[in-house]
């Protein structure tokens, strides 16, 4: 147990693991079509285990977000991120179909959107090149917003894309537990621990509202599924699983929230955040991590900062 804070924080860790990111810009004339234009690109995309990626809002940018960043065409922004597994063979081509896919069919077609890269890199999808096929031959670069841009006409107006977008190494799959006396605790730590990841530059959450309830384990008893409930962990099979069961005493909701990021070491300072955000949460029994004792990923995330630092 870790001392200092008022529920208990388990001495564990969260273990991650390495990813491809692409880290791009929406801009719009105003919130409500920023966050159409951010829904819609970032839907079906919380967990690489049935999606196409991880994504998710780094942060709003510009007018009424953080205005340090400016945005190139001084409209409101989000920044985005997508992730995928870097253990997957295919990373390079599987982040870039999502990237193309997310981007053409969900920012192209948002009335007023705009897309910048957010990522410079040695190398880079050549993205906008790609989707400005859509043009069907009327497409052009143009520089705009001091850049070279695509400009592809529509129905809507004009919409203009950076040519090239850069991906990098993260990670994937930082993640904390929130073990409460009731649903309602649970949540409520989990709601705060989000909003906490979201105050941190260069991390995104991935589920709905940043929240997991049905953290899995890997690995199932059928073989077609090599992910499952983590039955151990389920409060309402604690008296069938008797002493299998690691549920404590008095706990009944396990929330979880997933942090994936730019690096190891800020999604260990999101973590840290999430933590100081929640630990006083009424009804909140501990804080934990799910780990799986190195088999998943090699990036580990004490929840001790003194033992991460180390």
């Amino acid at each position: 147990m870790i001392e200092q804070y008022q529920c208990e924080i388990e001495d564990t860790y969260a273990e991650a693991f390495r990813s491809l990111y692409a880290e791009f810009l929406i801009t719009a004339r105003d919130r409500k079509w920023l966050d159409h234009a951010l829904h819609a690109a970032t839907g079906h995309a919380s967990s690489t285990i049935m999606c196409d990626c991880e994504a998710g809002l780094d942060r709003y940018v510009g007018p009424g977000g953080d205005e340090s960043f400016q945005t190139p065409d001084g409209r409101p922004g989000a920044i985005v991120q997508l992730h995928v597994p870097r253990f997957r063979k295919d990373r390079v081509t599987a982040l870039e179909k999502a990237l193309l896919a997310r981007v053409s069919q969900n920012v192209l077609t948002c009335p007023t959107a705009r897309c910048f890269n957010n990522l410079e890199t040695e190398e880079y999808y050549r993205l906008g090149r790609k989707l400005a096929y859509f043009g069907d031959g009327h497409e052009f670069l143009d520089d705009r917003y001091g850049r070279k841009m695509w400009v592809v006409p529509t129905m809507g107006g004009e919409f203009c894309i950076d040519r090239r977008f850069g991906y990098a190494d993260g990670i994937m799959g930082g993640n904390l537990w929130f073990l409460g006396e009731s649903e309602d605790a649970a949540i409520e730590a989990a709601e705060r621990a989000a909003a906490a990841v979201e105050q941190t530059p260069g991390t995104i959450t991935t589920f709905p509202g940043g929240v997991a309830a049905s953290a899995s384990k890997a690995g199932s008893k059928y073989p077609f599924l090599f992910a499952s409930t983590y039955a151990e962990y389920c409060p309402t099979l604690k008296e069938k699983l008797g002493e299998k069961s690691c549920v404590p005493d008095g706990v009944n909701s396990i929330q979880e929230i997933i942090i994936n990021g730019r690096s190891l070491e800020v999604v260990a300072e999101a973590t840290y955040a999430a933590i100081e955000a929640c630990h006083d949460t009424p009804g909140l029994v501990k804080i934990s991590a799910g780990n799986y004792n190195g088999r998943l990923g090699k990036s580990f995330i004490y929840l001790d900062r003194e033992k991460q630092a180390a």
